[in-house]
């Protein structure tokens, strides 16, 4: 609209410039013009056309020829040819598989003879574009292209703009239809043709055709290049191709290219079904990836020639390069030069085939297991798909469904129960599965639901609470006792308040008997809270509160009881940790701090009741001055609200929030103590000997050397050989303007974590406590075995638990014990022969 306004303006500005006996001559000639313009569109004749745009067009009205030439051809369009063509589709607007043919038959009627009714408008439009070349003032070139540009976006946007709800699903249908057909044809022609197809010279195998194919170079569509039996699909794919070839003329190229992908799509996984099946005993990724050579790709690559689209993939112009290039010949064994088209279809086809296998086997995966391992051809193609898809959480998952659905049932427990018994981290996955919102499933999706502890949290509600030192029962028989004993609910009862008779199940309970005592859960919980509580930078507990609250109610409040003073711990250093600092601050009221010295507002400290906290580890450490001195003033105003309690710095644990400022940038980090104390040594100094520096910070030169990995990861220190092999020389990269200030950093624990190396802990595991409690028991192992020569796992357990009378008193389990005589045989102080422990010699 804006141009045709601008155009306008500008002729009759022109106008304004003209004699009357110019005028009068424009007039005349536009209305002759106008008259040829109709007559040429109704067929009739324009043969002084020509006449009258060089007329207009001496006078510089070639915008206003244009303008009235296109819009009188859209008119024409919309009035004759767009009304005409969408009323062949009017009845078919629930059309169906029953109307294939019929559709089809209509589809390529309505589209002749839109065609040839559009190739009549060109024709006009062409001979417009040859009356102006004759004025001389017009490319030739840029003049057809300007014109038949608008005129395409005319078409496509008349057409657009009626365009019937269904008429996408009618094009879906009928190359629904087609596909098939050739499908059928060529499907017959690569696996043979019936009972005389072996006596017909025409006839072959697939791997017959393949080589025919390839002898005859690249297949395109023309008759000379297509031999063969593929000969008598020439027809079928010339119809198709001329449909979509069409149906891009009327400006329905991306419709058309979705409604026969989804059809392509459609057969391909209609054929992955039919070869897979239920039967897994043979492989099928093989014949599914030739299938899709001999039959989509071939079709594909005929339909691409036709449509003119077989620019070679190794033309020097950009675009996408596929893997597959490298050895075109055995991915396309009938083309010699695939196109980049073909290249983009073969990598779609194969990766919706992959992933289609891949879901239809992971489907049915429980089958495919108890089938093992006849089923292996199954799992190999599955793994396979995997590895082209990626999508190994969705087996994850579904698996897991399957399990919970199909394997946790009476049957099949006890093995199960063995089996759990039987692993060293059955305890600890539980444990992080209650404090875990995934469920224990690092591929999971996260939703809070899945947790072991929104079980607890649903339990609470449906079932009553249980005392503390009541026993879980665990008896199946007990269960068959309450099953053959079961009645229906009356009939008058209110199904949404659930039966009376449902069985109400404790999911702790039944972990519980799994592992045979509940103190190893608690021991182990209190470990993982221990842990999270230490490397907390803020006094935030609301969630550890809440799983404690729940496991009150399963485990009792006795048991529990020292996890609670735990949490209570953070509660009151948080209230302390306040009031020290508001009597520091009004003891500081009207005096300014020493320039050199910290302020205590960056310090927050966490006060344990160490007797009540499993063993924390404790590694010296020697920390700045300036921080020293923040840590003394802080314990001496502690000992003076709290008397006579004194604080003892763990000063390898905690949370350190740095602010590193270089030249070009600034770094905020939270890192763990031993990290900063490295660092800040390098404000002054800009290069240390591992050596002098394990010495100034108070740590073995091998717990720097593994500590200081952290500052090397991050770029800014570097590490180089000294004179000494064994004394190596670490430099800061860059000059810090200033470091070690603490700052309103927002960093991550992940950096803290970074660091340290795998298995680094502030708390000692439960696996560590049990071994040196087991320590106190070992003379009197070796005392039995000293008289008794050998003896079982079970009589060594018995006999400490009748006769030991160390402090504490022997309580440990039957796995318990069997893990610390395993540690006195890796020490060469046991044998183990046949199931029986004897002193090594």
């Amino acid at each position: 609209m804006e141009e045709s306004t601008l155009s306008l303006v500008s002729n009759l500005e022109i106008l304004d410039t003209l004699s009357a006996d110019s005028v009068q001559e424009i007039v005349g000639s536009y209305g002759s013009f106008c008259s040829a313009t109709l007559s040429l569109l109704h067929g009739g004749d324009a043969s002084d056309l020509f006449s009258h745009v060089q007329i207009l067009c001496k006078h510089g009205l070639l915008s206003l020829v244009r303008d009235f030439f296109l819009k009188s051809l859209e008119e024409a369009f919309e009035r004759n040819l767009a009304s005409k063509f969408w009323r062949h589709f009017d009845c078919y607007s629930n059309v169906g598989a029953n109307y294939e043919i019929e559709l089809q038959q209509v589809l390529c009627r309505a589209l002749e003879e839109i065609s040839l009714e559009k190739q009549y408008q060109e024709k006009c439009l062409l001979l417009l574009v040859r009356a102006l070349l004759l004025e001389g003032k017009t490319d030739s070139d840029v003049e057809r292209e300007y014109l038949f540009s608008k005129y395409q976006l005319m078409v496509s946007s008349v057409l657009m703009a009626s365009l019937p709800r269904h008429f996408p699903e009618l094009l879906h249908w009928y190359f629904k239809g087609r596909l098939e057909e050739l499908s059928t044809i060529m499907d017959g022609e690569f696996n043979g043709g019936g009972d005389d197809a072996s006596q017909d010279k025409d006839d072959m195998d697939l791997d017959e055709m393949g080589k025919m194919l390839h002898r005859n170079g690249a297949m395109d569509i023309d008759e000379s290049c297509l031999q063969g039996k593929f000969t008598e699909n020439n027809n079928l794919v010339k119809n198709i191709g001329k449909v979509v070839r069409d149906l891009r003329s009327l400006g329905f190229t991306s419709m058309t290219e979705d409604a026969y992908a989804s059809a392509i799509f459609l057969l391909l996984k209609a054929k992955v079904h039919d070869l897979a099946g239920d039967d897994y005993r043979a492989s099928v990724l093989g014949s599914i990836n030739e299938w899709i050579k001999d039959v989509p790709l071939q079709f594909l690559h005929a339909l691409l020639a036709y449509l003119g689209e077989t620019t070679s993939y190794y033309s020097p112009s950009p675009g996408l390069k596929s893997p597959l290039a490298s050895h075109p010949s055995a991915c396309y064994p009938a083309i010699n030069a695939p196109s980049e088209g073909l290249v983009r279809w073969h990598l779609r086809l194969e990766y919706f085939a992959y992933e289609t296998l891949q879901d239809l086997r992971i489907s049915k995966l429980f089958e495919i297991i108890v089938d093992y391992p006849d089923s292996s051809p199954a799992i190999e193609d599955l793994k396979q798909c995997l590895d082209y898809t990626g999508q190994h959480s969705k087996l994850v998952e579904s698996f897991i469904s399957a399990l919970r659905y199909r394997l946790l049932t009476a049957a099949v427990g006890e093995p199960i129960k063995d089996y759990l018994r039987g692993r060293k981290d059955t305890i600890k996955c539980i444990v992080t599965m209650l404090t875990d919102g995934t469920g224990g499933n690092p591929n999971g999706s996260g939703i809070t639901g899945d947790s072991l502890l929104e079980e607890l949290n649903r339990d609470e509600e449906s079932q009553e609470n249980v005392g503390a030192d009541d026993d879980f029962n665990t008896d199946d028989k007990q269960a068959w006792v309450n099953a053959a004993s079961w009645v229906p609910d009356p009939v008058e009862a209110d199904p949404l308040k659930g039966s009376r008779n449902q069985r109400k199940v404790d999911i702790l309970g039944m972990i519980v008997g799994i592992i045979g005592s509940k103190d190893q859960l608690v021991n182990e919980y209190r470990v993982m809270l221990a842990e999270k509580l230490l490397n907390k930078s803020d006094y935030d507990i609301d969630s550890e509160i809440r799983t404690l609250e729940l496991l009150k109610i399963h485990f009792g409040e006795s048991s529990m009881q020292r996890c609670e003073i735990m949490l209570n711990d953070l509660i009151d250093s948080k209230r302390t940790n306040h009031n020290i600092k508001a009597t520091i601050k009004s003891a500081q009221t009207g005096s300014e701090p020493a320039e050199t010295g910290a302020s205590m507002d960056i310090l927050n400290a966490t006060i344990l009741s160490s007797n009540f906290w499993p063993p924390i580890q404790d590694e010296a450490l020697i920390v700045p001055e300036p921080v020293n001195q923040l840590l003394t003033d802080y314990a001496k105003r502690f000992h003076e609200i709290k008397t006579p309690r004194k604080l003892l710095w763990k000063k390898n644990l905690g949370t350190v929030k740095l602010e590193l400022q270089f030249e070009d940038r600034t770094m905020q980090l939270s890192v763990a103590p031993i990290h900063a104390a490295i660092i800040m040594q390098f404000q002054d100094q800009t290069s240390w000997t591992s050596n002098r520096l394990a010495t100034v910070i108070g740590v073995p030169v091998d717990v720097l050397n593994r500590r200081i990995n952290f500052w090397i990861s991050k770029g800014i220190l570097t590490e180089s050989l000294g004179k000494d092999l064994n004394d190596h020389v670490f430099t800061l990269v860059e000059g810090i303007v200033d470091a070690g200030k603490n700052s309103g950093s927002t960093g991550s624990c992940e950096e803290l974590l970074g660091g340290d190396e795998e298995g680094e802990r502030s708390v000692a595991s439960v696996e560590d406590q049990i071994r040196k409690e087991m320590t106190i028991y070992e003379k009197f192992i070796m005392g039995m075995l000293t008289n008794f020569g050998s003896m079982a796992l079970d009589r060594i357990h018995n006999t400490l638990k009748m006769f030991c009378v160390a402090d504490p008193p022997y309580d440990k389990s039957l796995q318990q014990l069997q893990s610390f005589l395993s540690g006195l045989v890796s020490e060469e102080k046991l044998e183990l022969r046949d199931g029986m422990y004897f002193l090594k010699k």
